[in-house]
Protein backbone atom coordinates (compact mmCIF):
# COMPACT_ATOMS: atom_id res chain seq x y z
CA UNK A 1 0.00 0.00 0.00
CA UNK A 2 1.79 3.59 -1.12
CA UNK A 3 1.32 6.35 1.36
CA UNK A 4 0.28 9.50 0.23
CA UNK A 5 2.61 12.56 0.45
CA UNK A 6 1.26 15.63 2.46
CA UNK A 7 0.89 18.71 0.07
CA UNK A 8 3.42 20.38 1.42
CA UNK A 9 5.54 17.72 0.68
CA UNK A 10 4.27 18.19 -3.13
CA UNK A 11 4.59 22.01 -3.25
CA UNK A 12 8.63 21.76 -2.06
CA UNK A 13 9.55 18.99 -4.67
CA UNK A 14 7.62 21.41 -7.47
CA UNK A 15 8.88 24.43 -6.29
CA UNK A 16 12.51 22.84 -5.56
CA UNK A 17 12.11 21.00 -9.29
CA UNK A 18 11.23 24.62 -11.03
CA UNK A 19 14.15 26.27 -9.23
CA UNK A 20 16.50 23.92 -10.92
CA UNK A 21 15.05 23.86 -14.08
CA UNK A 22 14.70 27.94 -14.23
CA UNK A 23 18.18 27.97 -13.27
CA UNK A 24 19.65 25.28 -15.86
CA UNK A 25 17.40 27.73 -18.64
CA UNK A 26 19.44 30.67 -17.27
CA UNK A 27 23.13 29.24 -17.14
CA UNK A 28 22.68 27.93 -20.11
CA UNK A 29 21.01 31.19 -22.44
CA UNK A 30 24.13 31.00 -24.63
CA UNK A 31 23.27 27.10 -25.78
CA UNK A 32 19.56 27.18 -25.28
CA UNK A 33 18.51 30.83 -27.26
CA UNK A 34 20.80 30.10 -30.44
CA UNK A 35 19.52 26.55 -30.73
CA UNK A 36 15.81 27.37 -29.88
CA UNK A 37 15.89 30.35 -32.40
CA UNK A 38 17.59 28.29 -35.15
CA UNK A 39 14.84 25.47 -34.37
CA UNK A 40 11.99 27.65 -34.52
CA UNK A 41 13.57 29.35 -38.02
CA UNK A 42 13.91 25.54 -39.08
CA UNK A 43 10.15 24.64 -38.50
CA UNK A 44 9.12 28.05 -40.34
CA UNK A 45 12.32 27.30 -43.40
CA UNK A 46 10.81 23.72 -43.24
CA UNK A 47 7.94 24.15 -46.42
CA UNK A 48 10.03 25.72 -48.77
CA UNK A 49 12.62 22.80 -48.04
CA UNK A 50 9.71 20.35 -49.05
CA UNK A 51 8.57 22.23 -51.85
CA UNK A 52 12.37 22.13 -53.83
CA UNK A 53 12.92 18.66 -53.09
CA UNK A 54 9.07 18.05 -54.66
CA UNK A 55 11.16 19.17 -57.63
CA UNK A 56 13.65 16.72 -57.38
CA UNK A 57 16.39 18.80 -55.84
CA UNK A 58 18.84 17.22 -53.97
CA UNK A 59 17.94 17.39 -49.98
CA UNK A 60 21.22 18.86 -48.89
CA UNK A 61 20.99 21.58 -51.69
CA UNK A 62 17.51 22.37 -50.88
CA UNK A 63 18.40 23.13 -47.03
CA UNK A 64 21.57 25.20 -48.22
CA UNK A 65 18.92 27.15 -50.69
CA UNK A 66 16.52 27.62 -48.22
CA UNK A 67 19.26 29.21 -45.46
CA UNK A 68 20.73 31.29 -48.48
CA UNK A 69 17.42 32.42 -49.21
CA UNK A 70 16.57 33.44 -45.75
CA UNK A 71 19.97 35.19 -45.44
CA UNK A 72 19.95 37.69 -48.35
CA UNK A 73 16.35 38.30 -46.80
CA UNK A 74 18.13 39.35 -43.44
CA UNK A 75 20.66 40.75 -45.16
CA UNK A 76 18.47 43.42 -47.08
CA UNK A 77 16.95 44.38 -44.40
CA UNK A 78 19.62 45.10 -42.26
CA UNK A 79 21.17 46.77 -45.10
CA UNK A 80 18.20 49.05 -45.52
CA UNK A 81 18.25 49.74 -41.20
CA UNK A 82 21.95 50.50 -41.84
CA UNK A 83 21.72 53.05 -44.11
CA UNK A 84 18.97 54.80 -42.29
CA UNK A 85 21.19 54.65 -38.53
CA UNK A 86 24.36 55.93 -40.55
CA UNK A 87 22.13 59.04 -41.36
CA UNK A 88 21.10 59.13 -38.09
CA UNK A 89 25.00 58.79 -36.93
CA UNK A 90 25.78 62.33 -38.89
CA UNK A 91 22.85 63.83 -36.32
CA UNK A 92 23.97 63.13 -33.33
CA UNK A 93 26.25 66.01 -32.08
CA UNK A 94 23.24 68.60 -32.65
CA UNK A 95 21.18 65.86 -30.83
CA UNK A 96 23.72 66.25 -28.09
CA UNK A 97 23.42 70.12 -28.13
CA UNK A 98 19.98 70.10 -28.08
CA UNK A 99 19.63 67.51 -25.12
CA UNK A 100 21.63 69.37 -23.14
CA UNK A 101 19.47 72.78 -23.53
CA UNK A 102 16.48 71.07 -22.64
CA UNK A 103 17.90 69.15 -19.68
CA UNK A 104 19.42 72.73 -18.84
CA UNK A 105 15.69 74.20 -19.00
CA UNK A 106 14.16 70.90 -17.27
CA UNK A 107 16.96 71.68 -14.21
CA UNK A 108 15.34 75.11 -14.07
CA UNK A 109 12.49 74.43 -14.07
CA UNK A 110 12.30 71.75 -11.34
CA UNK A 111 14.50 74.21 -9.52
CA UNK A 112 12.47 76.70 -9.60
CA UNK A 113 8.99 74.87 -8.81
CA UNK A 114 10.33 73.12 -5.90
CA UNK A 115 12.61 75.54 -4.32
CA UNK A 116 15.96 73.71 -5.06
CA UNK A 117 18.90 75.68 -6.00
CA UNK A 118 20.62 74.67 -9.62
CA UNK A 119 24.25 74.13 -7.61
CA UNK A 120 22.95 71.45 -5.65
CA UNK A 121 20.56 69.79 -8.30
CA UNK A 122 23.95 70.54 -10.73
CA UNK A 123 26.41 68.53 -7.83
CA UNK A 124 23.99 65.51 -7.29
CA UNK A 125 24.33 65.16 -10.92
CA UNK A 126 28.06 65.42 -11.30
CA UNK A 127 27.93 62.90 -8.40
CA UNK A 128 25.61 60.20 -10.29
CA UNK A 129 27.86 60.72 -13.68
CA UNK A 130 31.07 59.83 -12.04
CA UNK A 131 29.47 56.87 -10.07
CA UNK A 132 28.86 56.05 -13.62
CA UNK A 133 32.20 56.79 -14.49
CA UNK A 134 33.59 54.12 -12.28
CA UNK A 135 31.04 51.02 -13.32
CA UNK A 136 31.44 52.37 -16.97
CA UNK A 137 34.30 49.48 -17.82
CA UNK A 138 32.35 46.74 -16.66
CA UNK A 139 29.30 47.81 -18.45
CA UNK A 140 31.76 48.29 -21.32
CA UNK A 141 33.32 44.85 -21.12
CA UNK A 142 29.83 42.98 -20.27
CA UNK A 143 28.93 44.82 -23.56
CA UNK A 144 31.74 43.42 -25.67
CA UNK A 145 31.06 39.90 -24.23
CA UNK A 146 27.19 39.87 -25.56
CA UNK A 147 28.68 41.69 -28.97
CA UNK A 148 30.55 38.72 -29.40
CA UNK A 149 28.36 36.48 -27.69
CA UNK A 150 25.47 37.67 -30.11
CA UNK A 151 28.58 36.96 -33.10
CA UNK A 152 29.11 33.53 -32.63
CA UNK A 153 25.60 32.88 -31.86
CA UNK A 154 24.57 34.65 -35.67
CA UNK A 155 27.71 32.05 -37.18
CA UNK A 156 26.32 29.12 -35.27
CA UNK A 157 22.70 29.83 -36.30
CA UNK A 158 22.86 28.47 -39.96
CA UNK A 159 24.70 25.52 -38.78
CA UNK A 160 22.04 24.75 -36.36
CA UNK A 161 19.10 25.48 -38.57
CA UNK A 162 20.56 22.92 -41.36
CA UNK A 163 21.00 19.84 -38.91
CA UNK A 164 17.55 21.02 -37.41
CA UNK A 165 16.32 20.16 -40.85
CA UNK A 166 19.22 17.44 -42.02
CA UNK A 167 18.00 15.61 -39.49
CA UNK A 168 14.30 16.00 -39.33
CA UNK A 169 13.42 12.08 -39.29
CA UNK A 170 15.77 11.37 -36.93
CA UNK A 171 14.58 13.81 -34.19
CA UNK A 172 10.80 13.09 -35.29
CA UNK A 173 11.57 9.17 -35.27
CA UNK A 174 13.42 9.55 -31.24
CA UNK A 175 10.31 11.38 -30.20
CA UNK A 176 7.93 8.40 -31.49
CA UNK A 177 10.28 6.37 -29.58
CA UNK A 178 10.02 8.40 -26.46
CA UNK A 179 6.30 7.05 -26.20
CA UNK A 180 4.25 4.07 -26.16
CA UNK A 181 2.53 2.87 -29.93
CA UNK A 182 -0.73 3.61 -28.27
CA UNK A 183 0.59 7.22 -28.07
CA UNK A 184 1.82 7.89 -31.45
CA UNK A 185 -1.18 9.28 -32.63
CA UNK A 186 -1.33 11.79 -29.87
CA UNK A 187 2.37 12.51 -30.05
CA UNK A 188 1.62 12.69 -34.33
CA UNK A 189 -1.25 15.61 -33.49
CA UNK A 190 0.84 17.49 -31.06
CA UNK A 191 3.91 18.18 -33.46
CA UNK A 192 1.83 18.52 -36.54
CA UNK A 193 0.08 20.95 -34.31
CA UNK A 194 2.95 22.43 -33.31
CA UNK A 195 4.38 22.80 -36.41
CA UNK A 196 1.34 24.75 -37.97
CA UNK A 197 1.26 26.68 -35.47
CA UNK A 198 5.21 27.98 -35.34
CA UNK A 199 4.59 28.48 -38.89
CA UNK A 200 1.49 30.81 -38.58
CA UNK A 201 2.81 32.57 -35.97
CA UNK A 202 6.01 33.41 -37.39
CA UNK A 203 4.20 34.59 -40.84
CA UNK A 204 1.77 36.47 -39.16
CA UNK A 205 4.26 38.25 -36.59
CA UNK A 206 6.17 39.26 -39.83
CA UNK A 207 3.20 40.65 -41.26
CA UNK A 208 1.64 42.40 -38.60
CA UNK A 209 4.96 44.08 -38.10
CA UNK A 210 5.38 45.02 -41.98
CA UNK A 211 1.69 46.69 -41.44
CA UNK A 212 2.76 48.22 -38.16
CA UNK A 213 6.25 49.63 -39.32
CA UNK A 214 4.59 51.12 -42.58
CA UNK A 215 1.72 53.24 -40.28
CA UNK A 216 4.11 54.43 -38.07
CA UNK A 217 6.88 55.91 -40.55
CA UNK A 218 3.97 57.49 -42.88
CA UNK A 219 2.57 59.06 -39.25
CA UNK A 220 6.07 59.89 -38.26
CA UNK A 221 6.62 61.44 -41.93
CA UNK A 222 3.35 63.50 -41.91
CA UNK A 223 3.78 64.68 -38.44
CA UNK A 224 7.66 65.90 -39.58
CA UNK A 225 10.00 63.48 -37.56
CA UNK A 226 13.37 63.17 -38.76
CA UNK A 227 14.49 59.58 -39.55
CA UNK A 228 10.34 58.68 -39.90
CA UNK A 229 11.65 55.53 -41.67
CA UNK A 230 14.14 54.55 -38.75
CA UNK A 231 11.82 55.11 -36.49
CA UNK A 232 8.51 53.49 -37.63
CA UNK A 233 11.36 50.42 -38.23
CA UNK A 234 12.10 50.00 -34.86
CA UNK A 235 9.19 50.63 -33.38
CA UNK A 236 7.62 47.95 -34.82
CA UNK A 237 10.29 45.51 -33.91
CA UNK A 238 9.69 46.56 -30.57
CA UNK A 239 6.26 46.07 -31.25
CA UNK A 240 7.07 42.17 -31.13
CA UNK A 241 7.61 42.37 -27.22
CA UNK A 242 4.06 41.90 -26.23
CA UNK A 243 3.06 45.38 -23.78
CA UNK A 244 6.52 46.19 -22.96
CA UNK A 245 7.99 46.85 -26.19
CA UNK A 246 4.91 49.45 -27.28
CA UNK A 247 5.51 51.51 -24.54
CA UNK A 248 9.54 51.90 -25.42
CA UNK A 249 8.35 52.08 -29.39
CA UNK A 250 6.42 55.10 -28.63
CA UNK A 251 8.84 56.77 -26.04
CA UNK A 252 11.82 56.89 -28.76
CA UNK A 253 10.10 59.30 -31.46
CA UNK A 254 8.46 61.34 -29.08
CA UNK A 255 11.58 62.07 -27.85
CA UNK A 256 13.10 62.84 -31.40
CA UNK A 257 10.11 65.32 -31.64
CA UNK A 258 11.21 67.02 -28.31
CA UNK A 259 14.91 67.14 -29.53
CA UNK A 260 13.97 68.15 -33.04
CA UNK A 261 11.16 70.10 -33.41
CA UNK A 262 8.87 71.04 -30.86
CA UNK A 263 6.71 69.89 -27.55
CA UNK A 264 3.58 69.38 -29.44
CA UNK A 265 5.22 67.05 -32.32
CA UNK A 266 5.86 64.77 -29.27
CA UNK A 267 2.17 64.87 -28.63
CA UNK A 268 1.12 64.38 -32.37
CA UNK A 269 3.52 61.39 -32.06
CA UNK A 270 1.64 60.10 -28.71
CA UNK A 271 -1.59 60.39 -30.42
CA UNK A 272 -0.49 58.73 -33.54
CA UNK A 273 1.44 55.74 -31.71
CA UNK A 274 -1.97 55.56 -29.24
CA UNK A 275 -4.45 54.88 -32.65
CA UNK A 276 -1.87 52.59 -34.51
CA UNK A 277 -1.31 50.74 -31.53
CA UNK A 278 -5.16 50.58 -30.72
CA UNK A 279 -5.78 49.32 -34.69
CA UNK A 280 -2.89 46.77 -34.14
CA UNK A 281 -3.92 45.89 -31.09
CA UNK A 282 -8.00 45.18 -32.27
CA UNK A 283 -7.58 44.06 -35.35
CA UNK A 284 -4.31 43.10 -36.94
CA UNK A 285 -3.35 41.17 -34.32
CA UNK A 286 -6.81 39.23 -33.60
CA UNK A 287 -6.52 38.61 -37.23
CA UNK A 288 -3.27 37.86 -37.89
CA UNK A 289 -1.41 36.69 -35.14
CA UNK A 290 -3.78 36.03 -31.74
CA UNK A 291 -5.82 33.88 -33.99
CA UNK A 292 -2.92 31.69 -34.15
CA UNK A 293 -2.00 31.50 -30.35
CA UNK A 294 -4.40 31.46 -27.98
CA UNK A 295 -2.65 32.83 -24.59
CA UNK A 296 -4.12 35.64 -22.69
CA UNK A 297 -2.75 38.96 -22.11
CA UNK A 298 -1.75 38.01 -17.97
CA UNK A 299 -0.47 34.78 -19.00
CA UNK A 300 1.83 36.87 -22.21
CA UNK A 301 2.89 39.61 -19.15
CA UNK A 302 3.95 37.48 -16.90
CA UNK A 303 6.90 34.98 -19.49
CA UNK A 304 7.68 38.31 -21.43
CA UNK A 305 9.07 39.26 -18.24
CA UNK A 306 10.44 35.74 -16.84
CA UNK A 307 11.90 35.77 -20.39
CA UNK A 308 13.60 39.01 -20.43
CA UNK A 309 14.76 37.58 -16.12
CA UNK A 310 16.15 34.15 -17.96
CA UNK A 311 17.79 35.18 -21.32
CA UNK A 312 16.91 39.31 -22.19
CA UNK A 313 15.68 40.47 -24.99
CA UNK A 314 16.14 36.97 -26.82
CA UNK A 315 13.85 35.71 -24.37
CA UNK A 316 10.98 38.26 -24.13
CA UNK A 317 10.87 37.28 -28.06
CA UNK A 318 10.74 33.70 -27.65
CA UNK A 319 8.51 33.62 -24.55
CA UNK A 320 4.97 33.80 -26.27
CA UNK A 321 5.98 31.05 -29.12
CA UNK A 322 7.02 28.89 -26.45
CA UNK A 323 4.42 29.88 -24.09
CA UNK A 324 1.87 28.66 -26.97
CA UNK A 325 3.64 25.59 -27.91
CA UNK A 326 3.41 24.41 -24.10
CA UNK A 327 -0.34 25.25 -24.08
CA UNK A 328 -0.72 22.88 -27.30
CA UNK A 329 0.96 19.92 -25.19
CA UNK A 330 -1.19 21.10 -22.29
CA UNK A 331 -4.55 20.24 -24.21
CA UNK A 332 -3.25 16.80 -25.13
CA UNK A 333 -2.20 15.70 -21.86
CA UNK A 334 -5.42 15.39 -19.45
CA UNK A 335 -3.68 15.93 -16.03
CA UNK A 336 -2.21 19.34 -17.74
CA UNK A 337 -5.36 20.31 -19.06
CA UNK A 338 -6.04 23.09 -16.70
CA UNK A 339 -3.15 24.58 -17.12
CA UNK A 340 -3.66 24.48 -21.05
CA UNK A 341 -7.00 25.92 -20.16
CA UNK A 342 -5.18 28.99 -17.75
CA UNK A 343 -2.85 29.87 -20.49
CA UNK A 344 -5.72 30.05 -23.21
CA UNK A 345 -8.02 33.14 -23.15
CA UNK A 346 -11.50 31.30 -23.65
CA UNK A 347 -13.45 33.19 -21.03
CA UNK A 348 -16.28 30.93 -19.03
CA UNK A 349 -19.70 31.62 -19.52
CA UNK A 350 -21.45 34.11 -16.96
CA UNK A 351 -23.81 31.11 -15.96
CA UNK A 352 -20.10 29.20 -15.07
CA UNK A 353 -18.67 31.29 -13.26
CA UNK A 354 -21.58 32.53 -10.57
CA UNK A 355 -21.76 28.84 -10.31
CA UNK A 356 -18.55 28.35 -9.06
CA UNK A 357 -18.21 31.49 -7.55
CA UNK A 358 -21.42 30.13 -5.13
CA UNK A 359 -19.14 27.37 -4.09
CA UNK A 360 -16.54 29.03 -3.51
Amino acid sequence: MTEKLPLYHKLSVITIGLFIFFYILFISKEILVPLTFAWLLAILLNPIVNFLQSKKINKIVAIVLAIVLMILVSAGILFFIGTQVSKFVDMLPQLKQKAHELGHQGLSWFSDTFNITTPKLTAWIEEQKAKGMQSASGIVGTALGSVSGLFVGLFLLPVYIFLFLFYKPLLLTFISKLFSRDNHKVVADVLNETKGLIQNYLIGLMIEMSIVATLNSVALMLIGIKYAILLGVIGAILNLIPYIGGMVAIALPMLMGLMTDSPISALYVFLAYALIQFVDNNFLVPKIVASKVKVNALVSIIVVLIGGTLWGVAGMFLSIPLIAILKVIFDRIEALQPFGYLIGDDMPENDSVKKHSKKV
